[in-house]
């Protein structure tokens, strides 16, 4: 069974697994999480609250590897427009990675976004530029920073103390300058937009953010 959620900033469905324990590409050499990674949104709040929202994303850990998946997302996403994957998660595994690109290539009606870290690994590399490759599809590439530095890529993203700390050609998201609403935006979907600057929010990732600024002083 599909089991997608819809965020309601975004007005559009996603699916999504657990946060950090299907993101292999959160934590460096030295199995530390990564600072983006450290404030990760996905890992307070509702995201480890509710059994409404943690069953589902363990459901379709295990639901993806179904025979049936490809053409069951297919046939739920007949009538999206605009569809983003992982509001939590990562593509972990090859396997997952490739089911999801048959999905992509079998909806062109249906735009995706596909924020990632597993561009870290190079033999996800292949299939990340199969899926640029397709004209509905952007994969944001995300940087680990949540400082601005940005990452080499097509697409990508990156995390900003503020706006005003956003780097030179960046677009600003403004979603939390408008009350968490996306007031229809829809930048990260487009192909046109090279780099996404996220202003940092949420209690967890602003002490990510004072520590570093305490390390660098």
């Amino acid at each position: 069974m599909i089991k997608l959620s819809k965020t309601k900033k975004l007005n559009a469905r996603s699916w999504s697994l657990q946060a950090l324990t299907t993101c292999p590409a959160s934590k460096d050499k030295d199995g530390e999480l990564v600072a983006a990674c450290k404030g990760c949104y996905a890992t307070t709040g509702n995201y480890i609250r509710f059994d409404n929202v943690i069953e589902p994303r363990k459901h379709n850990q295990k639901d993806w590897k179904r025979s049936e998946w490809v053409a069951d997302m297919v046939q739920e996403l007949d009538s999206d427009r605009y569809f983003r994957w992982f509001d939590s998660g990562d593509m972990y595994t090859l396997g997952l990675a490739n089911k999801m690109l048959e999905v992509m290539k079998a909806t062109p009606h249906c735009n995706h976004w596909l924020p990632t870290r597993m561009h870290k690994f190079s033999k996800f590399a292949d299939v990340i530029a199969k899926m640029e490759a397709l004209p509905n599809v952007v994969v944001r590439l995300s940087s680990d920073s949540v400082q601005g530095k940005t990452i080499e890529g097509e697409h990508t993203s990156t995390i900003i103390p503020t706006p005003a700390d956003a780097p030179v050609g960046a677009t600003v998201c403004e979603t939390y300058a408008n009350n968490g609403n996306c007031n229809g935006c829809r930048a990260c979907w487009s192909k046109d937009v090279k780099t996404i600057a996220y202003p940092a929010h949420g209690v967890k990732m602003g002490k990510v953010i004072r520590l570093q600024l305490e390390v660098m002083a």
